[in-house]
């Protein structure tokens, strides 16, 4: 008996009130959590399945007034996810099959062998619980709205509760958390649940843009500042003013731009690239880091004071590895999500899919295995995820789509070999490094910690590759 099974209910129709009553006392015996009720017709069968407190029905074939057949039409249009058991004498196994090909789970013949008993009421009753749990998590993904964090796990519980506690004020936060846990969300989710919703949120991948035009991105700059500023142009703290700024990966700016930002949050102004004068702006602002700032204070890699004025509050998003029990909810939401925007039908996923995905390391966290549903979706043929999809998709990914060792020419001759070895290099390179961008939203800094390239080794194969870190975010 498993914890599942606990209020599941079972309704037993037959109009042999006796043979009803030997069954109740069977199945009760067996599954001592499970509630067992009984009906002695098929229209009293109808008025017990509108409470809705039934997850399988047993119901004999041959019953006056209405058949067994009947009811099961009937009970699928007030129940659709009715686990059905027809209970036949031999002469009509027929009938029983073609109850299966209209929906019925099995069937049991009488007279009814306990074992053969047990063993369907127990499949059905672990249907009847896979069903409820997917019915479950399809509710939870469809509350969900659109950029939330989803999840039930107790780390999530508190994460919004911080969330909901740090929204109200106006001071600085810094979101903290590993590459991948979803930290630009919940900074997203601030700002929603702020007094500044109704203003505007922006956000800068600080790493990603050159320090020379970092200043201008965020304070701005006037005509002439610099060559090719052929106009005046507003920066983000001034786009946003009102609203909320997101500094992202805050931990990789240069010691000249924690200057400047640091003189924005103490004096509130801001002062355009090329400017004499300072512009005073109203911009709550949010930063998130995967680095360890302290370790970088400690290294005189970033500065102390600029750190207090950030981390006023603080936020920390739990690693996948800290709320595996999300799993199954996160599966489901991008399971759906991935078909939304591929213009698919809504497929389903196997227990034993969810099974392996709970079992499996994340080390990129949420985004990973946002892309690793999305990467099953794409390969989907069928209106299911099973295993034997997954085990494609692992095969796949393990060999790299590379195939080695059949390098040839026309004509059937190997390539030379200087030729053949290069082209497999820039194969694994190219699967490599998308599959690195993917896992790391495109952050190049945290992108070159987790291989071991330096920043700018990585940006050159970026380059030959012609390969946009952009387009992974």
């Amino acid at each position: 008996m498993t914890g599942s099974e606990i209020g599941l209910g079972i309704l037993i129709v037959d109009d042999e009130k006796d043979f009803a009553r030997g069954l109740m006392r069977l199945i009760t015996g067996r599954f001592k959590n499970v509630r067992v009720e009984m009906a002695n017709s098929a229209r009293a069968a109808l008025e017990r399945l509108a409470s809705g407190d039934f997850h399988l029905m047993m119901t004999d074939l041959r019953m006056p007034e209405m058949t067994g057949m009947e009811l099961l039409h009937e009970a699928f249009k007030q129940q659709p996810d009715l686990c059905m058991v027809m209970l036949t004498a031999h002469g009509t196994i027929e009938t029983a099959v073609e109850a299966l090909k209209m929906g019925a789970y099995d069937f049991v013949t009488k007279p009814v062998e306990p074992d053969q008993l047990f063993h369907i009421v127990q499949k059905g009753l672990e249907r009847c619980a896979l069903l409820t749990e997917n019915k479950r998590l399809r509710a939870l993904v469809d509350s969900a709205a659109v950029g939330e964090m989803v999840g039930e796990s107790p780390a999530m519980q508190r994460l919004r509760y911080a969330i909901q506690a740090v929204a109200n004020s106006d001071y600085t936060v810094l979101v903290r958390g590993e590459s991948g846990t979803g930290k630009e969300v919940v900074a997203r989710l601030i700002h929603r649940m702020s007094p500044r919703a109704a203003k505007p949120f922006m956000a800068v991948n600080c790493p990603a843009i050159p320090e020379h035009l970092l200043e201008s991105e965020l304070f701005g700059h006037v005509k002439g500042a610099f060559t090719g500023a052929d106009q005046d142009r507003k920066g983000l703290f001034a786009a946003a003013d009102g609203g909320t700024l997101l500094l992202d990966e805050i931990g990789d700016i240069s010691s000249n731009i924690q200057t400047k930002l640091l003189r924005v949050l103490q004096e509130g102004e801001i002062r355009p690239v090329g400017a004499n004068l300072n512009i005073g702006v109203s911009t709550r602002v949010l930063a998130s880091t995967n680095q360890d700032l302290e370790a970088r204070i400690a290294d005189r890699q970033f500065r102390e004071d600029l750190y207090y004025r950030l981390n006023v509050l603080s936020v920390t998003v739990p690693a996948l590895r800290d709320r595996m029990e999300d799993i199954p909810l996160l599966a489901h939401y991008f399971l759906r999500q991935a078909c939304r925007d591929m213009a698919l039908e809504e497929k389903e996923i196997s227990p034993e899919v969810v099974a392996f995905l709970a079992s499996k390391q994340w080390p990129g966290n949420v985004r990973e295995l946002q892309s690793y549903i999305r990467r099953l979706v794409v390969f989907c043929t069928k209106d299911s995820v099973d295993m034997t999809l997954v085990s494609q998709v692992e095969q796949g990914t393990r060999s790299g789509n590379i195939v080695a060792g059949t390098a040839a020419i026309p004509g059937g001759m190997p390539e030379p070999y200087k030729e053949a070895k290069g082209r497999v290099t820039d194969e694994f390179t190219n699967r490599y490094v998308r599959d690195l961008l993917t896992a790391t939203g495109g952050n190049i800094s945290e992108a070159a910690r987790v291989s071991g390239l330096s920043r700018v080794a990585l940006q050159k194969i970026l380059a030959r590759l012609d390969i946009d870190a952009g387009s992974y975010k």
